[in-house]
């Protein structure tokens, strides 16, 4: 079974209700409480969010990071990485035994958080369960939507972190100068290649971003396993999963060449989901033992009991 979802009325102006009515505000389409999610200014470190020129120890760790993964991710490295881990032979599990893998992983690309990722899945979860409802396919979609970072787990290879997290971009075209740290780019033995160098590379415009390969990452991972596994959770969610990191799309715009109509009718509900999964890291602790029932009965929903990873 495929659940089909209506899609959010984004291009129109929001509409506030009067605390006469119903006290609601309608965000994107949906009706939110006023007293639903706002998003911070600043982040755990009193930084601005995705600021990658404050200073700090961990910016440093940060750009470095992205200065390996900008030389190393290349096309003919992510065709290979696609080829070995969409075999999923590594190991069977639960959604949720997936979920406490990640007790132990932080992402050294995000200059937002150091927290252990189950964290963050769960406070991501949580805000769009409260504004959401009744949209139970995004509470799960926010709960998994990290979940390739088992990839950095001994038990998967203990890929290194610049094959895992950081933002995602297209490889086999032109990198745009919109990405982060774009300057390390110039390392990237691509970046000369004349088949790749160009706006469109080896794809033709509007080809959608279905057939275009991304940067190697936690996102691509984690839609291959949702996708082979045949969950039902609806298109959307597997578009979010796979484009969460796409930032240089979602937030800058860029590579829209490359999509078609789908694309677009799914980055309204991405564009949702972002500023949850941006805006909602925070030092707040999840109960985990008191929400773990729901998501259990989510999972349940739209997913075999074990899956392969």
């Amino acid at each position: 079974m495929t659940i089909l979802i209506d899609q959010p009325e984004l291009d129109r102006q929001e509409e506030k209700v009067s605390s006469e009515t119903n006290g609601l505000v309608l965000d994107a389409g949906f009706q939110v409480p006023k007293d639903g999610f706002m998003a911070p200014e600043i982040n755990s470190f009193g930084n601005s969010f995705r600021d990658y020129g404050a200073e700090s120890e961990r910016q440093k760790s940060v750009e470095e990071f992205y200065r390996i993964n900008h030389i190393n991710q290349t096309y003919d490295f992510v065709k290979k990485m696609r080829e070995a881990y969409g075999k999923l032979d590594r190991v069977e599990m639960s959604i949720w035994e997936c979920c406490e893998l990640l007790n132990d992983v932080i992402d050294d690309s995000d200059p937002d958080l150091d927290e252990p990722q189950i964290e963050h899945l769960l406070q991501t979860a949580e805000a769009i369960r409260k504004d959401y409802p009744n949209e139970d396919w995004l509470h799960l979609t926010a709960l998994i939507h990290d979940l390739g970072k088992v990839l950095l787990h001994p038990s998967f290879g203990g890929l290194p972190q610049w094959a895992v997290v950081g933002d995602t971009f297209p490889v086999g075209c032109a990198f745009d100068e919109v990405n982060v740290h774009h300057k390390y780019f110039k390392e990237n033995p691509d970046y000369y290649n004349h088949k790749y160098n160009t706006k469109n590379g080896i794809y033709s415009e509007g080809c959608g971003l279905n057939n275009v390969m991304m940067s190697w990452g936690h996102d691509d991972y984690m839609y291959l396993v949702a996708k082979e596994n045949k969950t039902t959770l609806p298109p959307a969610a597997l578009f979010t999963i796979r484009y969460h990191s796409f930032y240089p799309l979602h937030k800058h715009g860029a590579y829209k060449h490359l999509m078609n109509e789908e694309d677009a009718d799914n980055m309204k509900w991405l564009h949702i989901f972002n500023k949850y999964d941006l805006y909602s890291k925070s030092k707040v602790r999840i109960d985990v033992e008191k929400v773990k029932p729901y998501y259990l009965s989510l999972i349940e929903k739209y997913f075999p009991p074990k899956l392969r990873w």
